[in-house]
């Protein structure tokens, strides 16, 4: 099973859409997972419509129209991968801590917030992955997204996927 992971799109603020690199990876997802901030529901609407299937959460900068849809945790599990998505985890330091406390039922941990592609395991062995932005590079020196696939209920081949500046 091959996922795309996506976080803090912020459309059409920080882009007036998904990078080509993006589309393309959604077409060959099995499952498109989304950690929230994607600020304009049409952007939902098409990821919705393009992704064979999309689990996604909302997040501090989607409003009302989003939070009808969309919960603030999703929990789902894949291929026998306990999966659990939220937009914010908190400060980098204790996060480890934190995410083992709160998500004890959970394989793998899929958030954004910050912008910064993150790829660690907690002492409980749970991962956890921030696919960074494709579109808000922030501070970073590219725009990125994950990819990973499940195989036998583990998770393998994680790549972070860095994108070319826009023009």
């Amino acid at each position: 099973m091959r996922l795309l992971f996506l976080a803090d799109t912020h459309l059409p603020k920080r882009a007036k859409e998904l990078p080509e690199e993006v589309w393309a990876e959604v077409a060959r997802a099995d499952v498109v997972v989304h950690a929230g901030d994607w600020v304009d529901l049409d952007a939902f609407d098409q990821l919705a419509v393009a992704a064979k299937r999309l689990i996604g959460v909302y997040g501090n900068n989607d409003g009302p129209e989003l939070r009808e849809w969309l919960p603030e945790i999703a929990r789902v599990t894949l291929g026998g991968l306990r999966l659990a998505v939220i937009h914010e985890t908190g400060a980098a330091r204790g996060r480890e801590a934190r995410c083992d406390a709160k998500f004890p039922d959970a394989d793998l941990l899929v958030f954004g917030h910050s912008h910064i592609p993150w790829d660690t395991v907690t002492p409980g062995g749970l991962r956890l992955l921030n696919p960074g932005s494709p579109t808000d590079r922030r501070r970073q020196p590219f725009c990125t997204f994950q990819t990973a696939e499940i195989r036998d209920g583990k998770l393998e081949n994680v790549e972070l996927h860095e994108l070319p500046p826009r023009s």
